[in-house]
Parts: structure tokens; C-alpha cells; sequence
């Protein structure tokens, strides 16, 4: 209401509307954030989560975010725009700027293996060797290696190995797996052998002298990736009876196979010939 008064004490009064306006914006006020991604890759945020004390005379009536989800592909810092309404509709904004980060291990996965030593007694492997599908939820695996990753003759059979995967972001995560170290090559074995010697039996008596039979030693040299190299002498010694059989049987420890050479001593007569007492000694 409106009243005017004049000089001599007349007045009057009128009415009048008078329109009170809020046409000031509020305040507002983000933060930055860091977020991890979970399992699964991914990362959210609220609005009031990015609000740092917006404000505004007459109240807020509203705040949002221009981006509330994240995933692998936001790693790093990324800008979102806060929006603060007043309760008068006066709208303000502010950006902050959002961490998304990585701190996921990824998963380890590895396989058991057989591996061959080489001619000289070695043999290596690599992680991709031992690994069953490592896998991590962003981007994958980066780079793994394994330890031990070199093997020898001192390695043969089974032996543990660790496998270490890293992701992009620097996360790792570390498997065990059996390396099992064979040894498939056989040895190098040269050998000499005297030759074939036919004695009959009526020509023996008593104890036997190999020395007239002209054979000799048999003379072995051999060379193994794990065993090394070396020299054996074979000789005859013992009691040949009427009649008799020599063998030799000359191989690697570590292989089955050997070599066998034959003195055969033949009896002239139609009886049995008895071997017993009879061998060939180193």
C-alpha cells in the first residue's frame, strides 16, 4: 500500500503489486575424484560425490553430472561438468576432473610342460610356454615372464617354475607350473671289439689264458650331453670249462641299449657245454 499526505493533513492511499525476483545463480563448487574400476571394469560416481559446498541464498533444488559411469577405456583423468539449480531455476556449473584408475590384479593361469635337453645338456623355455590363458579384465596382458627359465643336466625331472603376468596397468599376479626336464638323446659310444675267436673245447684244459686267443681288450669311448666323455677297457678273466660263451655288454647308464660282442667256443664232441663260472669281467 502506497499513502501520500499533503500540507494540510489530506491523504490518500493506493495499492501497487511488487514483484521480488531471484535472478542471481547459486554457487557452485566441485571437487576432483580418484575411482578404482571394480572386477568387472567398470566405476560409477554420484553427483554429490563431485560436490565440494555448492550453495545458493534461497536453496539448492537440484545438482547433476554430465558423466556419473566409467569404464577401461576411461583410465586416466577425465572432465565432468557439475550443474547446480537453485530453487528459483538459476543454474551455475563447474568442472572437476575425474582419476579412473586400475588396481585389479589379473589372473595368473599356467600349464605343466615337458621339455628336451639339447646335445649340450641345455634347454630354456618361455612364459608363453607355461601360460593357459592369463587373462586381465582391461586390456589384457602386457608382459609375463617366468623363473627359472634355463634348465641342465642338474635339472632332470620335475622342476617348479613361476609365471608372472602384469596388465597395463602395472597390476600383476604370479602361478606356479611343472617344467619336467627329459634327457632323449643317447650317448656316442664307439667301440672295439677283437675279432671273432673259434676255439673247440678238447683244446682247453684247466684254466683259461685269453692271451693265445689273440683277441685283446675290448676298447670303449663314448660321449654323452649329461654323462660327458670317457674310456672303458673290457678284459677276460675266470674259468672256462669244456665249452663256454662270452658276451659283453657295453651302454650308457642312463639308456637300455648296449652292445654285445660274442667269443663263441664250440665242444667237438656230442656233450652239453656247462658256462657256469664263466664271464667277462671289467
Amino acid at each position: 500500500t502506497y499513502t501520500t499526505t499533503d500540507i494540510h493533513g489530506n491523504s490518500a492511499s493506493a495499492t501497487a503489486i511488487v514483484t521480488v525476483e531471484d535472478n542471481v545463480a547459486p554457487t557452485a563448487m566441485a571437487q576432483d575424484l580418484t575411482v578404482e574400476l571394480d572386477a568387472s571394469g567398470a566405476a560409477s560416481i554420484t553427483a554429490a560425490d563431485v560436490d565440494n559446498g555448492s550453495s545458493d541464498a534461497c536453496g539448492i533444488a537440484s545438482i547433476s553430472l554430465s558423466q556419473t559411469a566409467f569404464d577401461c577405456d576411461d583410465q586416466g583423468a577425465n572432465t565432468v561438468t557439475l550443474t547446480v539449480t537453485d530453487n528459483n531455476g538459476n543454474v551455475s556449473t563447474a568442472t572437476a576432473t575425474i582419476t579412473v584408475v586400475d588396481l585389479v590384479d589379473p589372473t595368473a593361469a599356467t600349464k605343466d610342460i615337458t621339455v628336451q635337453l639339447d646335445a649340450t645338456g641345455n634347454a630354456s623355455i618361455t612364459a608363453a610356454q607355461v601360460d593357459n590363458g592369463s587373462n586381465d579384465t582391461c586390456g589384457g596382458i602386457a608382459s609375463m615372464t617366468v623363473s627359472p627359465d634355463s634348465f641342465d643336466c642338474n635339472n632332470l625331472g620335475t622342476n617348479t617354475v613361476t609365471l608372472t603376468v602384469f596388465d597395463g596397468s602395472g597390476n600383476s599376479a604370479t602361478a606356479t607350473a611343472t617344467v619336467t626336464v627329459v634327457d632323449e638323446i643317447a650317448p656316442d659310444v664307439t667301440a672295439t671289439f677283437p675279432a671273432d675267436i673259434v676255439i673247440y673245447a678238447d683244446d682247453i684244459t684247466g684254466d683259461f689264458d685269453p692271451t693265445p686267443l689273440g683277441a685283446g681288450a675290448a676298447s670303449v669311448d663314448y660321449s654323452d650331453n649329461c654323462s660327458g666323455a670317457g674310456d672303458q677297457t673290457y678284459g677276460v678273466a675266470g674259468q672256462v670249462p669244456t665249452g663256454g660263451l662270452i658276451i659283453t655288454a657295453i651302454g650308457d647308464p642312463n639308456d637300455a641299449a648296449s652292445t654285445c660282442r660274442f667269443v663263441e667256443i664250440h665242444n667237438s664232441g656230442d656233450g652239453d657245454i656247462d658256462l657256469t663260472g664263466y664271464a667277462l669281467q671289467r
